[in-house]
């Protein structure tokens, strides 16, 4: 491995257990593992595009996690996109999970739509998160998978314009627990989630 993440955050990717996922997630999980293949053995830029309602909680938890994996695994040549049916901002409880779980977050703008730097290794570009439509100018035009990370977007979104393959690979807000004793539990918990099956996806490619 080439790329040295942060040690808190290789600690985290390599105690995550993918024995844990369930034979119909891995169905799931399959059909993006597929495309990333298909994509890698024909030497192709590889576009993920995430995406939610909002892109304000599970599309970006989804964006670092892939990218992240991508760099622990030196699958090269693969870049994680986000985005939502709506434009929102990144909830504040996203940006503080992945900072206690290791990523170093640097706010390049603020404002009702902040803009942050996202890094899981030193010396490694940042990741630019914040809030977008799927569609928006920062996200790719076409060739690219969409992976639909919330129910809503997936019913929201019927067509997907530009993208190769639309993905279903879909998760429970972690929104339910805001204002509750529950709320870091449950975004830990979300997090770890959306990591462990980017693992088993990267994992898949070595």
């Amino acid at each position: 491995m080439n790329n040295i993440l942060f040690e808190e955050v290789s600690s985290i990717i390599n105690a995550l257990d993918i024995t844990t996922i369930s034979e119909d997630r891995k169905k799931i999980l399959h059909t993006l593992i597929d495309y990333i293949k298909a994509k890698l053995k024909d030497k192709n830029a590889t576009r993920l595009n995430f995406i939610c309602t909002h892109n304000s909680r599970r599309s970006h938890l989804s964006q670092i996690w892939a990218q992240t994996m991508a760099a622990f695994y030196n699958i090269e040549n693969i870049t994680a996109y986000s985005g939502g049916t709506e434009a929102t901002a990144l909830f504040p409880k996203v940006s503080e999970t992945l900072t206690n779980q290791g990523f170093k977050i640097n706010t390049i703008s603020e404002g009702e739509n902040p803009i942050y730097s996202i890094k899981y290794a030193s010396n490694e570009p940042g990741i630019i998160a914040f809030s977008k439509k799927y569609n928006a100018i920062f996200n790719p035009e076409s060739e690219f998978a969409a992976i639909l990370t919330c129910s809503s977007a997936d019913k929201g979104c019927p067509v997907v314009l530009g993208c190769d393959i639309r993905i279903p690979i879909t998760y429970e807000d972690p929104k339910k627990s805001d204002g509750t004793l529950q709320q870091t539990e449950t975004y830990l918990e979300r997090s770890l989630q959306i990591a462990t099956e980017m693992k088993y996806v990267f994992y898949s490619l070595k």
